[in-house]
């Protein structure tokens, strides 16, 4: 490799569940120990999606802060980034994890179609995302799928 590298990673994603794959982590103390395995690999950046006790995905932020705490507090220097992803969730539950003032949150930078359903993020969410993280020093990492999300990026910042 030429040069240094920034490695993220994802250690749940959204979807996955135990029945899927026994090693993917869901409560906080089993995130906080997968970050900590990231780190020590050689992960620099960890993204968090938080879940409910039956494994379904979840914004709330009390899940957040405690994941958040423990891998602080595990991983010191590791980047905390945490997802405003919300498949069934409302844009306000899905912003309030900024609040907690992550290093960095996630900001999908338009509505994406998927086959069976559109994940919506309308302009007006995008803007007051990108302007509460902008607030909560929170760095975006900005997801852009077409040409039209990076004109919103760019309009958003």
């Amino acid at each position: 490799m030429a040069g240094p590298v920034i490695v993220t990673v994802a250690i749940s994603g959204a979807v996955p569940r135990k029945t899927d794959n026994q090693a993917v982590p869901i409560t906080p103390s089993e995130q906080i120990e997968s970050a900590h395995q990231a780190s020590e690999a050689g992960a620099s950046v960890v993204h968090i999606y938080v879940r409910n006790p039956d494994e379904t995905p979840d914004s709330d932020p009390a899940l957040y802060a405690a994941v958040q705490e423990g891998i602080r507090g595990r991983c010191p220097g590791m980047i905390v980034q945490l997802s405003t992803a919300g498949r069934g969730r409302t844009l306000a539950e899905r912003a309030s994890c900024v609040r907690l003032g992550p290093d960095m949150a996630s900001l999908a930078a338009g509505s994406t179609n998927f086959p069976m359903e559109v994940y919506e993020d309308p302009p007006s969410f995008v803007e007051e995302l990108a302007r509460s993280m902008l607030e909560h020093g929170a760095k975006p990492e900005i997801e852009v799928f077409d040409l039209a999300m990076l004109y919103n990026a760019c309009d958003a910042l």
